[in-house]
């Protein structure tokens, strides 16, 4: 029975990775597909992330005050200061997180871009030291340096190196870095778990105010230009849809298995992205951009590894404090029964 149990929990979280795995492969193609001037050529980043914005509106609205399938948290209310104290900060973060990163595959190719985001835990650390959430090591500064190496080789070796889009998915990390790190600091310091109906709920009518002030002026002038153009509505809502469904498996993922498994899987999910880039979209990858990252991902696996440890120690740590307190109750229990015994 419990060799059973031990089965099928390892087969869900195989499934759990894959479901993930599949779905952020599908949104990444699906919006490099949509904004390449090469393939769909419909080159508004802006307005791309709009679209998924109102659309998980939407459909996070509809669930949590029409049908009611999610209640949102209640234990601390989300009040208006709170709101804006907590929420507003990590939905401004977010949409110029999405803007930058879809901006960037008008410039790069998908498997650059997986490269150049294996600089997320050099900047997650970074960000938390300089917020005092992280404590500074030595140790792992060293490991951050390397992959900082590791992807500076993959950069120099990049046949389709364009430094416009560098500085959008380097700006997208950085954004994304911040909005995690505050994550910790505003929400969960504060006792407030978001799932991603009511992450979405929240944060996606947030991020799609603050991007309309961009589009007003960077993108909208260009649609008026080419109104003779319609969208494919078959193509623009199966794509919000993987957007939805993504959101969906971070849930599940997260959830069910834990943070670390999901960091694990994205390095996965990134080899795979480049044999796909290479293999079908054709994107020239060269072996200096693969020693790059072969350099980045051993620093990234081995950031993974010191974490995994880290997080085995303070079970272990916790088990044992536990451990101490049941035997602490238990000796308090018997020493009171030898006293009732002894004045009876």
């Amino acid at each position: 029975m419990a060799e059973g149990g031990v089965v099928r929990s390892v087969l869900l979280s195989y499934a759990y990775v894959s479901i993930w795995i599949t779905l952020s492969f599908s949104v990444i193609v699906y919006n490099k597909y949509i904004l390449d001037p090469k393939m769909y050529n419909w080159p508004f980043p802006i307005s791309l992330t709009l679209i998924h914005m109102s659309f998980c509106s939407l459909l996070a609205v509809s669930i949590i005050r029409v049908f009611r399938l999610v209640s949102p948290p209640t234990s601390p209310p989300m009040t208006p200061s709170l709101y804006l104290s907590s929420v507003v900060p990590i939905g401004f973060l977010y949409s110029f997180s999405l803007w930058f990163s879809n901006s960037a595959y008008i410039y790069l190719s998908v498997s650059f871009i997986q490269m150049l985001k294996a600089l997320m835990p050099v900047a997650v650390y970074s960000v938390g030291v300089l917020l005092k959430k992280d404590v500074f090591k030595s140790s792992t500064m060293a490991n951050m340096l390397s992959i900082s190496f590791g992807v500076a080789i993959a950069a120099y070796g990049e046949a389709r190196f364009d430094l416009w889009g560098v500085v959008l998915q380097l700006g997208a990390v950085a954004f994304e870095a911040t909005r995690l790190v505050l994550i910790q600091i505003l929400l969960t310091s504060k006792g407030i778990s978001l799932n991603p109906i009511t992450s979405l709920y929240y944060v996606a009518p947030c991020c799609f105010v603050f991007l309309l002030f961009p589009w007003y002026f960077v993108e909208m002038p260009s649609l008026r230009a080419a109104s003779s153009f319609r969208p494919d509505l078959l193509i623009f809502g199966t794509n919000s849809l993987c957007a939805f469904a993504l959101n969906l498996a971070v849930f599940l993922l997260v959830g069910k298995t834990s943070a670390l498994t999901m960091n694990v899987a994205g390095v996965v999910k990134d080899w795979l992205l480049i044999a796909f880039s290479w293999s079908v979209i054709r994107d020239t990858v060269t072996p200096i951009n693969l020693f790059g990252y072969g350099i980045a991902f051993l620093g990234v696996a081995y950031y993974n590894h010191v974490k995994l440890q880290a997080l085995k120690a303070k079970e272990a740590e916790k088990r044992a404090t536990q451990a101490d307190e049941e035997s602490g109750a238990l000796l308090q229990e018997v020493k009171g029964e030898e006293k009732n015994e002894s004045q009876a």
